[in-house]
């Protein structure tokens, strides 16, 4: 890839991560103020407004030198781990039904970007099948094409990641849920190599292998 064609889709590619991050904070923050907790409401953080959401490492410096090594070695060098946000302080003492509130407030940030990737995949097939997106110029069509696709592969992504169970992520904590208390030990000691777990599995390509059928079977449909 150019330099040239570089900045527009490197800038493309972040504003969607902004999104997609805020949007998956938020709902934690949301959910977790609906079952009592408020405060994460409190330091601001029911907003899509990135700012409040902003990880200096995990949402800036590595998506971009993740996304400039990937363009420059190739689409097949690019890893899956695309960003994180800064963490939504919640706190379980103060939600009610703790349990449902547990699953419910981990899952949130998943139902969003879930949401996001589907109003996504609405608005393509609406525009493949009247052929709307046909007959725009070809200036435009190339980076609403480009910011349509990266929005729903992006947030898919973002929402299988999460749902695997593998702390720190949203699966292992609705797992923690379910685990009987002998269980509890196991998934602490998890917990403390958690992210060195989850660069060995993604270093070996396990992540890609779940999450690479799934995209391919959206676009599939997509373009059914």
């Amino acid at each position: 890839m150019s330099p040239e064609q570089l900045i527009p889709h490197l800038v493309i590619y972040m504003v969607v991560l902004l999104l997609a991050i805020s949007a998956h904070e938020a709902a934690h923050a949301w959910m977790s103020y609906k079952f009592g907790d408020d405060t994460a409401r409190l330091l601001g953080r029911i907003t899509l407004n990135p700012v409040a959401h902003i990880d200096p490492i995990g949402t800036l410096l590595i998506p971009i030198v993740n996304f400039v090594i990937g363009a420059m070695a190739g689409p097949g060098m690019r890893f899956f781990l695309i960003g994180w946000g800064k963490p939504t302080p919640v706190n379980p003492l103060r939600w009610r039904n703790k349990d449902l509130a547990n699953v419910m407030v981990s899952i949130a940030g998943i139902l969003a970007n879930l949401l996001i990737a589907t109003i996504t995949f609405i608005i393509i097939k609406v525009m493949l099948v009247t052929g709307a997106f046909f007959m725009m110029s070809q200036d435009l069509r190339e980076p609403v094409g480009l910011f349509l696709e990266t929005l729903l592969t992006m947030n898919i992504s973002l929402a299988v990641f999460n749902l695997l169970p593998f702390p720190p992520l949203d699966g292992s904590k609705v797992l923690e849920t379910f685990l009987p208390p002998s269980m509890q030990p196991i998934l602490e000691t998890l917990e403390q190599y958690g992210f060195l777990i989850l660069m060995v599995l993604m270093y070996l390509g396990v992540f890609s292998a779940i999450i690479s059928p799934i995209l391919r079977f959206v676009y599939y449909l997509l373009f059914l």
